[in-house]
């Protein structure tokens, strides 16, 4: 109790209930707060310490995007000791992809603890992931590298890393097609086009080239997930002859 009653003795009562919410998500107390809480701090916030450099998420980010690969690796090298190095990094590159790790962010529900003047709904999805490294940065300062591993074998590894799984998941069927085209000696091409919707959003239109031959259209609110569209669409066209080279 007496540890308890000093932490809100000495933080205000909305540290009080972050220091909470972080130790529901950690499995354990944190030592020095105020890592967690820069953890959560975006830019917009346009705060500055006492030399006057600014505070805010991204230099964490980087050191938890750090951490979280070199954990992984880590643990694939034990698990799959038949990986090569090509292997290895794949299956590195599925586990920490943008998307799963912006489905991390969102299941531990990290996003209510941003501090912002942005209003919330103006955030792109990557918000979602981009907190989630800046918290593994946050507990690495704070506790080293063994809490740090053991947050990510509970929260990352031990509920989404299966590797039968994985083997078979695609990260980029964008990737999948220009290797393929690039192994057979096939020129592609991904065209952005007029776009004619009328969608309040402004749309990218894409039509993906191999050879003489269209093999997919498609639109989308960018020009990178209109060409994963295409990509996706020319894929299951070829399935058999990619898959089966």
């Amino acid at each position: 109790m007496k540890f308890y009653s000093k932490i809100f003795n000495s933080h205000p009562n909305t540290d009080g209930d972050f220091f909470l919410g972080m130790k529901a998500i950690l499995g354990f107390a944190p030592k020095n707060i105020g890592f967690y809480k820069k953890a959560f701090l975006h830019r917009s916030v346009n705060k500055r310490d006492d030399d006057g450099n600014p505070m805010n998420y991204e230099r964490l980010e980087f050191l938890g995007d750090a951490m979280l690969g070199t954990i992984i690796s880590k643990h694939l090298y034990n698990e799959v000791p038949e990986g090569d190095e090509g292997y290895l990094t794949k299956m590195r590159s599925k586990i920490v992809s943008r998307k799963h790790l912006n489905e991390l962010g969102k299941d531990l529900n990290l996003l209510k603890f941003v501090e912002s003047r942005i209003p919330k709904s103006h955030f792109g999805e990557n918000i979602h992931g981009n907190v989630f490294e800046a918290l593994i940065g946050a507990i690495y300062l704070d506790k080293g590298y063994t809490y740090c591993e053991k947050f990510i074998q509970s929260r990352v590894i031990e509920p989404y890393v299966d590797i039968e799984q994985l083997e078979g998941k695609v990260i980029s069927y964008k990737s999948l097609v220009i290797e393929w085209c690039q192994k057979q000696k096939k020129n592609f091409n991904y065209d952005v086009y007029e776009d004619t919707g009328n969608d309040a959003l402004k749309h990218f239109a894409v039509k993906l080239s191999i050879g003489e031959k269209i093999m997919a259209k498609a639109r989308a609110t960018s020009k990178k997930k209109a060409e994963e569209k295409a990509s996706k669409r020319a894929y299951f066209a070829l399935q058999d002859k990619i898959d089966n080279p």
